[in-house]
């Protein structure tokens, strides 16, 4: 296990193969874990990190830290520490909110973000985040099965109030236009079928500016990572291999991902 120490407190998180750096942030349930087999299938050109934000996982919990700034401020801090330039970011959930967050006070950091389950507004979270147990929330959206079983496995080492907390942050905080403002390339991705985040509907999608895109996996639930493994990993092989600075747009699903020859 590796930690750094952050603001006196643990950061836990793991490394793998080498190349340009690529950073996961996990959402409200589980932790670093679930990204494992998508690390592995980027690890050939990629060094990378996934990391237990605050109160989640391995990370210390400490229900200071737990505020929306707080964890952005746990990346600033990882990437300081460890010496990390510019990198992609993806983000699932929570972890999409605070990789939006971050990028838009760090352009010159970051090269691109893939925001999965990104919500496009505060109404589209669904209450049972807040309401339910932490088993509960691992029985409601990861069945049972050796794809999901390292989540269900870390779900429960999360804090309540890591939770709780992000929520009445994101409350206040216009979404929307936070999607809006991201200067980099963005790609935005929902499960049709997430019940934690409304996804926008397949004939409205929405209006994004030129560098971000949105593609729904139409099978999937919360974690297409996990749902739809294969053309989830073909897809982030797509954007990540991009040139910097060109538009995601260029993706689009046909019967295999693939992109676009003009």
């Amino acid at each position: 296990m590796s930690v750094v120490t952050l603001e006196g407190e643990f950061v836990h998180y793991e490394v793998l193969g080498r190349g340009r750096p690529l950073i996961f942030l996990h959402g409200w349930v589980g932790s670093w874990r679930y990204w494992i087999p998508t690390m592995q299938a980027t690890s050939t050109a990629f060094r990378a990190y996934s990391l237990d934000l605050w109160g989640f996982g391995d990370s210390s919990k400490r229900s200071e830290l737990y505020t929306l700034e707080q964890q952005v401020g746990l990346l600033e801090g990882f990437l300081e520490a460890m010496g990390i330039g510019k990198i992609a970011i993806v983000g699932h959930g929570l972890g999409a909110v605070i990789a939006a967050s971050y990028a838009t006070r760090h352009r010159d950091a970051v090269d691109r973000v893939m925001a999965i389950g990104f919500p496009l507004g505060y109404d589209a979270i669904s209450p049972r985040l807040r309401n339910s147990s932490l088993s509960e929330l691992a029985d409601w959206l990861l069945g049972r099965s050796p794809v999901t079983e390292a989540a269900r496995a870390e779900a429960p080492k999360a804090d309540p109030k890591a939770i709780a907390a992000s929520l009445d942050d994101i409350q206040n905080i216009d979404l929307s236009r936070l999607s809006q403002d991201l200067p980099i390339p963005c790609l935005l991705v929902h499960g049709q079928n997430d019940p934690v985040v409304e996804p926008p509907p397949l004939d409205s999608p929405p209006s994004l500016p030129e560098l971000s895109h949105y593609i729904a996996f139409e099978q999937s639930g919360h974690f297409p990572m996990l749902d739809e493994p294969s053309k989830y990993n073909r897809l982030l092989n797509d954007f990540l291999t991009l040139s910097s600075g060109e538009s995601p747009r260029q993706l689009q699903l046909k019967e295999e991902w693939k992109r676009r020859v003009r």
